[in-house]
């Protein structure tokens, strides 16, 4: 009877130094940990069609990053590896779920009682929980998954949706299917945009705030094929003048001319244009910019399919420097041995000094998950969808007119002008890039040449040129079934002083339209511990 008393009060005391969460100021201290730690930056980007090889003897790049740019299962884990953010998003729900619980504790309910906690005065804790449990699950199935359609989605394997604490040693889960995941981040989106408030954030751009609420909505329901969701939500984020809240070139295009400087003008939480910045351990910032040069979004990128190339406002056969007076603020172009790159100074290079001595520490990225530029373009893409092409070509001009300069695109196309401009371009192939690539989706969009194609490569485009660096034209290969072209470039010998200095030398690989790569592969802990890896 002693030994079991003995017992009885040592299991009263806690057994490490574990905060309890017990008070919404404590919840509210945990949600801030609940956002992402690690970036889906270089995995997107080096997996999409914005870098090509630009030579074989090229000596800057790592084994990581031919893993990414091949499509290769990824055996190495630095801080922007699969595994680290897998785990890093994992984490992040976890916390969200904890969260959760700890509300309901509070309340004293044992289960998510919508009522109960709203009456308490809980809800936009809730909400803030809920939208980030959410996004977390939606990053990963569309990073670890094929994209949703549906078509196959009944059936394609998903993620574990995790909605509860662990309180077992190595739990099992099942990865369930696609459109299931979907289903649950539906559910807890709705609930969490109920409920989302502004009211207890200290500093609103590095928590899910109300119009970054409204831009993962937006963005959600694109990817769920809810066009008419997509325009609600887009709607209520942009308000009624979307020009005076989109990022303001002209301002930035005054900076000095320099990466740092302009790059964390990028990331300023002051402006309209971001959403919800997010922090998170990572290279990126250098790599994109100065440590990996073997791929890169090359001169020949961007005057053949990107920024510089024969757009639909316009001819652009002046040259680099010319092209270049077009936009408040232009691409910085570097070229010389082993390197030609075309930069745009979005993401900062951080470091945090752990031993200044030492000059050892950590890096980190900065980055803003959405921004009110992707939520225009997203509702133009679910005005395409829905046929209403002049309303998709009024939001087409308006962020036409936030890049270029007026005196360079002194009326507003028309939707005619649109469709006639890119049905007289031809599809791109891996020798011969345009701006028009095949699309190939499993929704309907029409005939090749038909309007809806027309205006949807023009969307596109345009989302392509706002998102470069950023990761999200790697879910817009996905969704549309463009295939991608493995290529090595080789100098042009007949290049000018301002044209495309490289030139497709030799065909290596293609990505297509079903191809399972188009899924990343699980990490491998991941699947020795029991989960079914991804088809190879």
């Amino acid at each position: 009877m002693l030994g079991a008393a003995g017992c009885n009060k040592f299991l009263d005391t806690m057994p490490d130094n574990r905060a309890e969460v017990d008070t919404i100021e404590k919840v509210r201290a945990l949600l801030t940990s609940a956002y992402p730690t690690h970036t889906y930056l270089p995995i997107c980007e080096y997996m999409s069609d914005n870098v090509d090889n630009i030579g074989d003897d090229n000596p800057s790049t790592s084994r990581f990053a031919d893993q990414l740019y091949s499509w290769s299962v990824i055996t190495e884990n630095p801080n922007d590896s699969p595994k680290r953010f897998w785990s890093g998003s994992y984490l992040s729900i976890a916390h969200a779920n904890q969260a959760l619980y700890s509300i309901m504790d509070i309340v004293g309910v044992d289960q998510l009682d919508e009522a109960a906690i709203v009456s308490a005065g809980y809800g936009p804790e809730m909400a803030e929980a809920l939208l980030v449990r959410a996004y977390n699950h939606f990053m990963l199935v569309n990073i670890f998954c094929q994209t949703y359609n549906k078509q196959t989605s009944d059936s394609d394997l998903g993620i574990p949706y995790m909605e509860g604490i662990e309180t077992e040693l190595n739990p099992q889960y099942e990865r369930g299917t696609v459109a299931h995941v979907y289903e649950m981040i539906d559910k807890d989106l709705q609930m969490g945009l109920k409920y989302v408030s502004d009211s207890y954030y200290r500093v609103p751009k590095y928590h899910f705030n109300t119009r970054a609420a409204y831009a993962f909505a937006a963005r959600f329901y694109l990817y769920y094929e809810q066009w008419d969701r997509v325009i609600e939500y887009a709607n209520k984020c942009l308000g009624s003048q979307p020009s005076q809240v989109l990022r303001n070139w002209q301002k930035l295009s005054q900076l000095e001319r320099d990466w740092e400087v302009r790059s964390n003008d990028f990331i300023n939480a002051s402006y309209d244009a971001n959403l919800l910045l997010v922090s998170a351990y990572s290279g990126y910032g250098y790599d994109s910019l100065q440590g990996i040069k073997k791929y890169s979004h090359d001169s020949y990128l961007t005057f053949t399919e990107l920024s510089f190339a024969y757009q639909v406002w316009g001819n652009t056969a002046n040259g680099f420097a010319g092209v270049n007076s077009w936009f408040f603020c232009p691409v910085a172009w570097y070229n010389g041995a082993n390197i030609d790159q075309c930069a745009t100074w979005k993401v900062p290079y951080l470091f945090e000094y752990t031993d200044p001595v030492a000059r050892i520490g950590y890096s980190h990225a900065v980055y803003p998950a959405f921004t009110m530029d992707e939520v225009l373009l997203n509702r133009a893409e679910a005005y395409v969808m829905k046929e209403s092409y002049d309303l998709a070509t009024a939001d087409v001009n308006t962020f036409i007119r936030s890049i270029i300069k007026a005196q360079f695109f002194p009326e507003d196309l028309t939707t005619e002008k649109i469709i006639s401009f890119y049905k007289g371009i031809d599809y791109c192939t891996w020798d011969k890039s345009t701006t028009k690539k095949k699309l190939n989706p499993k929704f309907n969009i029409g005939q090749d040449g038909d309007a809806k194609e027309s205006m949807l490569q023009c969307v596109l485009n345009m989302k392509r040129i706002e998102s470069l660096d950023m990761g999200l034209r790697w879910f817009d290969v996905k969704r549309y079934g463009i295939e991608i072209w493995r290529r090595t470039m080789e100098p042009d010998p007949a290049a000018g002083n301002y044209d495309a200095a490289l030139r497709p030398m030799r065909l290596d690989d293609v990505l297509k339209v079903d191809d399972p790569r188009r899924a990343l592969q699980l990490p491998a802990e991941v699947i020795t511990a029991g989960m079914t890896p991804n088809p190879r």
